[in-house]
């Protein structure tokens, strides 16, 4: 079993999107059912929890401060007085004491791009080395082909990507940039594409497929390995440059969610997961979870608006 420990005791419905803040030094993560931002800074134990009006996908730092939100209605900007100061709950808290003091943000809020679909809802999100906002969508009842992916730029302006997803999940670039790996969970497959010049995909292909559960988010390392949290199967898998299966992370809980280093030296595998459809599940389900010293990370970028 994989030395795995609890980083924040939670009871997340659906937990997603780490996202190590290194301007602030905590690691931003969310519950997209419960409507809630969850901050936690592991030098000091600092937990703050924010309740959002609308179901959440992912939440991310902005390069003047606060965070870009991706909302069932679209996508959001926190100022930086915002989430920053949001309610906190006592340090050790479990996340139903946490979540009991979440309040609305001191900061301002305003809409960014807002595109209200019915049976629609946001769902994981990822900053592009430009500065850009890649969002995913999807409905629901997941009916094949319902969601979509954009890029957002700092001035609102969007940009299709990919309009026939089904349930669009886990995207991270390359080192260098050149590449972009990215999830449609249905298919059981990570895929990669080569950025062109006007820095959108081209040439999709599959990198890997998986035979035990579905690939859900996903982290790449400083050494162009991608880590792909699997729904259902209960692991962390890692995949070399080249789409080989090189490490597995077997975990307690059956589904874990999303993954991202973090830390002061971006060594630590921080790694969010569900208890949502669950009739019996682990104890760590839906808590933050952490495997210590398990790579190095990339410096993930903040997005530019």
């Amino acid at each position: 079993m994989t030395a795995v420990e609890v980083a924040v005791r939670a009871h997340a419905a659906l937990g997603e999107g780490p996202t190590w803040d290194a301007r602030a030094g905590r690691l931003v993560w969310v519950d997209i059912l419960g409507s809630r931002i969850h901050t936690y800074d592991p030098a000091s134990g600092r937990r703050t929890v924010l309740a959002t009006e609308q179901h959440v996908g992912a939440a991310k730092p902005r390069a003047g401060g606060g965070l870009v939100v991706n909302l069932r209605d679209g996508v959001g900007l926190y100022g930086p007085a915002g989430p920053g100061d949001f309610g906190t709950g006592p340090e050790g808290a479990s996340e139903a004491a946490g979540s009991g003091a979440a309040a609305p943000a001191g900061g301002s809020f305003r809409w960014l791009h807002r595109e209200p679909v019915p049976g629609r809802r946001a769902n994981d999100a990822a900053v592009a080395p430009d500065g850009s906002l890649w969002c995913g969508t999807m409905r629901y009842d997941e009916a094949p082909g319902g969601g979509t992916l954009s890029r957002i730029a700092p001035d609102g302006t969007v940009r299709p990507i990919l309009d026939d997803v089904s349930v669009s999940n886990g995207t991270g670039w390359s080192p260098d940039g050149s590449r972009v790996y990215y999830i449609d969970s249905p298919t059981r497959r990570i895929d990669v594409f080569d950025i062109g010049d006007d820095r959108l995909p081209v040439g999709r292909r599959p990198f890997a497929t998986v035979e035990d559960g579905f690939p859900d988010g996903l982290t790449v390392d400083a050494e162009g390995g991608v880590w792909v949290a699997l729904w259902d199967g209960g692991a962390v898998r890692r995949y070399t440059p080249d789409g080989t299966l090189d490490r597995v992370l077997e975990l307690p809980v059956r589904r874990p969610t999303a993954c991202a280093f973090g830390g002061a030296d971006l060594t630590d595998l921080y790694i969010t997961t569900a208890r949502t459809g669950l009739t019996a599940p682990h104890p760590m389900s839906g808590s933050l979870l952490v495997v210590p010293g398990a790579g190095k990370g990339l410096p993930q970028p903040e997005f530019a608006g």
